[in-house]
């Protein structure tokens, strides 16, 4: 069965997270991806960190299945090339400072002037309008403010989210955006511009917190691993020293915990104990009666009882182990894909549609297509060579 995207064709003026991880879903369903890429690096990401066989994690995780024009699109004679590659366009995607994109005539209402089908796709932190549209914005920064360093973290310290959550949030949005898109344009035959922000994306993953303060009057408390208002949700310590982190949603899952795990039917009519919002009331009390039963067991225990009562719990996972879980072995969810540096694995996405098999292709050296994309554009040979000796286009290094 084709993929859902195939013949459809993104340029990706793209850097970092946030546009990459929308490209790089593109193409897993089909579309062909063209990066471009800044002579002399690259995408800023190839720098971050050389674990993964020298390359870096940030960029093998969201580039792969991509073309690399390595282009300077400042240079006067870049112009042509990005002419002809919007020409063929049906999706431009750019997360570039503010203003970038409008300074080098590729924003939205010139782009799409020139080709009404176009949809036009800008990620930027904050949006092209307010008093906040020409702020450098990066994922911490956007994390502060949208509020999320506000509830994360220990009551005597705030703690950002352990991976970019304000640049996989605006990608989604993106991704999901540009689907629509597509979708009404070949109802309408319409292109489309898409202003997509980090922190309007991560806005909407703070409607709880944001719903609790403005109307409760007051934030839901910082409560490190546990939950602000559930009660008991989160990590409890076994007999061995290991970590159980379980979560109990409703009452009748509170008797069976009681019953089951705790042995101890009594609590269930402990007046400290009678609701959640009693309950998160006297939480120290709550995990007093738990830890006196958890430190005479082992984990194995506990998690066994958890399980036998029906409670949901969880081991504390390191990143190696979430990188050996039996799951992902039992649902076939790695596949090899190559890179510069040779074959690495890679954890198949989560599209799981029925009859697809999303596209895995290689991580690309940056300017490995450079030379193929401008012959397939019309550039001959005497034309590349020349950009080639102006530092106009870059090619992979052998």
């Amino acid at each position: 069965m084709k993929r859902p995207l195939e013949g459809i064709t993104v340029v990706g003026l793209e850097q970092v997270i946030a546009g990459p991880f929308c490209t790089r879903q593109l193409a897993e369903l089909g579309a062909r991806v063209i990066k471009i890429e800044r002579p002399g690096g690259g995408d800023a990401a190839r720098g971050y960190d050389k674990t993964v066989q020298g390359l870096s994690s940030h960029f093998v995780w969201v580039n792969r299945s991509k073309e690399s024009l390595c282009l300077d699109v400042k240079h006067p004679d870049a112009k042509l090339v990005l002419d002809k590659l919007m020409a063929n366009a049906d999706v431009f995607v750019q997360n570039l400072a503010p203003g970038a994109a409008e300074r080098l005539g590729l924003g939205a209402a010139e782009l799409r002037a020139k080709h009404p089908r176009l949809i036009w796709c800008g990620i930027s932190g904050y949006g092209p309008a307010g008093p906040y549209a020409d702020k450098k914005a990066y994922d911490l920064l956007v994390q502060c403010e949208a509020g999320l360093l506000s509830v994360t973290g220990t009551p005597e310290q705030p703690a950002k989210a352990g991976i970019p959550v304000a640049d996989i949030a605006a990608g989604m949005y993106a991704l999901s955006s540009i689907l629509a898109a597509l979708y009404r344009r070949q109802a309408e035959g319409v292109g489309a511009t898409l202003d997509i922000t980090m922190f309007e994306s991560l806005g909407e993953w703070m409607g709880f917190p944001a719903y609790f303060t403005a109307y409760g009057g007051a934030a839901p408390p910082r409560s490190g691993p546990h939950h602000a208002t559930i009660v008991p949700y989160g990590p409890f310590k076994a007999g061995d020293g290991k970590t159980v982190f379980l979560s109990i949603q409703n009452e009748r899952e509170f008797e069976r915990f009681c019953d089951v795990v705790l042995l101890n039917s009594g609590l269930k009519s402990n007046p400290k104990f009678s609701s959640g919002p009693v309950r998160a009331a006297y939480r120290d009390a709550m995990h007093e009666e738990i830890d006196r039963v958890f430190s005479k067991l082992t984990a194995e225990k506990i998690l066994q009882r958890l399980d036998e009562a029906n409670i949901a719990n969880a081991r504390l996972n390191s990143m190696q182990e979430f990188w050996d879980h039996p799951q992902l072995e039992a649902r076939e969810r790695w596949r090899e894909v190559s890179t510069p540096a040779g074959p690495v694995n890679a954890v198949k996405p989560p599209f799981n549609l029925d009859g697809f098999e999303p596209r895995m292709d290689a991580v690309p050296a940056l300017g490995a297509h450079s030379r193929a994309i401008l012959s397939e554009l019309g550039f001959g040979a005497p034309a590349i060579e020349k950009m080639v000796k102006e530092k106009i286009i870059e090619e992979a290094k052998s």
